[in-house]
Order: structure tokens, then C-alpha cells, then sequence
């Protein structure tokens, strides 16, 4: 996908990742943020680098791991059966799946995605994880992060894996997940975050939206919104491998981007896998 433009406001950006979504929904593109690489990994090869089991990832429906993980939120957040899970950004179903197998048909697990050609991919994975696990748990609504179609204190679990930053309003987000935890959940996020500020033309290009590194914020902006949504309690960590193996296996966007880069600066230098674990008291 090449898009010329260059989104100006929250609902341009909505609309400009909706579209890239759909194109790899459909199979008409298939790198963006963590996307499948090109040449030295598949899917499944990326996501056992991020830590996820492979005997899990056979029993996934097929299609449902698109390689779009930058992290493994469902291992950081330590799923028990009975748990109530919703899934930000939720694609093909990948960790909703995952998440349902988890908290086993006593729990249930939303998974939530804005564009339509990825719930419809995903809902037809239903019948498939049902068949593989013999587990009816899972559903998918249609709906953007910014306003979760959950109720208030509902959600043992929150989970998000490279979603948030593509979001234009990343506060709201965060308030949005501290408004359905119950008193005691739990978000676990993987996302992307900077260290310090893209060159203006990077932070600019849709290629770079798309792909989830020119909506991302800086680590201690990340940090300061999830304090000020009030969660008291909650950890930043950061994997700079993550983004450096995205470079060696040379997906097709990143080095898009890196060819837009000042001189002798990689990617690595600006940006960084980060993992959040917060808690509402």
C-alpha cells in the first residue's frame, strides 16, 4: 500500500490505519507495524521469537496469526479460567484465541477490532477454535479503542498487543481501559514507543503509521498517561532486540522508513518494544 497523503487529524488517522488493516486483512498487503516479513520469517517464527508456544500456535485457527505482535501480552498476563478478557485491536483473532483456551469455558474473552474486514476474518475463526478446543468463549465486537463497546467494571483483563500506538488519542485509550477493569484487573500491552522524537518527515508518512511507528509516543509520555489515568500501581519495560530484528529481517516497510532516516541513524535509535503491566487498586 503507498499512501500519499499525509493524515491531519484523529479521524484521517483512523480512517488511514483502517484501510491498511483491511488491505492485509484481505490479503492485499501483507507488512505493516509487525508485519510478516518478507524474507527470513513467517508468522509463526516471529511470534515463538516474542515467546509464544508453538504446540499453542498449531492450535490456532488457520489465518489467525497474521505476524502482527510486537510482544506477547497473553504470557504477561497470566490468564486464569474464569477471567473476563477483552482484546484491543484483536485483528484475526490471534491472542483473543489464545486468551479464551486460557481462562477456559468458565471465562470469556471480546475481542475488539474498528475494521470490518478483520472481525469478519475473525468471527470465522470461531467455528474453527471451537472445533479445535471444543470451547465456545470467544466472540468479537466491532468498535475502536477509544470507546470500548464494554461495560464499566466488567473486565478481569485487558490486553493489547502493538494497537495503542495507532491510536490519535492515546489518553482516552488509557481511560478507557481503567474505565472497564474491574477494581483489581489488569492491563497487559505490548506496544511500540520512542525514545526520543522521529525525524518529521518519518513521524509523518502514512508507511509509518500504518506500521505503528509514527503514531508512537515517547516511553516517558507512555509512562505519564498511564499514571494520570490512576493507575497507582503498574511497570514499563523495554526490548530494543524487538525492533532490531524487524530491520535484519528487512520487512519491506522499515525499510521504507529507513531510507527516510538521517544519515547513519537506525531505526533502533528512535524506536523500542515496550511492555506494560498495570493494575487498577
Amino acid at each position: 500500500m503507498k499512501i500519499s497523503s499525509t493524515p491531519a487529524d484523529g479521524q484521517q488517522v483512523r480512517e488511514t490505519v483502517r484501510s491498511g488493516y483491511a488491505a492485509i486483512a484481505s490479503g492485499q498487503q501483507r507488512s505493516c507495524c509487525c508485519g510478516q516479513r518478507s524474507n527470513a520469517a513467517d508468522p509463526a517464527r516471529l511470534a515463538q521469537t516474542l515467546g509464544y508456544d508453538a504446540a499453542t500456535l498449531a492450535r490456532l485457527p488457520e489465518g489467525a496469526n497474521m505476524g502482527l505482535s510486537c510482544g506477547n501480552p497473553v504470557a504477561m498476563a497470566a490468564l486464569m479460567p474464569g477471567q473476563t478478557v477483552i482484546d484491543l485491536g484483536s485483528g484475526g483473532g490471534f491472542d483473543a484465541f489464545q486468551a479464551g483456551e486460557k481462562v477456559t469455558a468458565t471465562g470469556h474473552v471480546i475481542g475488539v477490532d474498528m475494521t470490518p474486514e478483520m472481525l469478519d476474518k475473525a468471527r470465522k475463526n470461531i467455528a474453527s477454535y471451537s472445533q479445535l478446543t471444543g470451547l465456545d468463549n470467544v466472540e468479537f465486537r466491532l468498535g475502536e479503542i477509544e470507546h470500548l463497546p464494554v461495560a464499566d467494571s466488567s473486565v478481569d483483563v485487558v490486553l493489547s498487543n502493538c494497537v495503542i500506538n495507532l491510536s490519535p488519542d492515546k489518553e482516552q485509550v488509557w481511560r478507557e481501559i481503567f474505565r472497564v477493569l474491574k477494581p483489581g484487573g489488569k492491563a497487559a500491552v505490548s506496544d511500540l514507543a520512542l525514545l526520543r522524537p522521529l525525524p518529521e518527515n518519518i513521524r509523518q508518512m502514512a508507511e509509518a503509521l500504518v506500521g505503528c511507528v509514527g503514531g508512537a509516543i515517547l516511553v516517558e509520555q507512555t509512562r505519564a498517561i498511564v499514571e494520570k489515568t490512576g493507575f497507582s500501581r503498574f511497570t514499563l519495560r523495554s526490548n530494543p532486540g524487538y525492533v532490531q530484528s524487524m530491520q535484519d529481517w528487512n520487512d519491506p516497510l522499515y525499510a521504507e522508513i529507513a531510507k527516510n532516516l538521517p544519515h547513519g541513524e537506525k531505526l533502533a535509535d528512535f524506536v523500542v518494544s515496550l511492555t506494560i503491566e498495570a493494575y487498577k487498586e
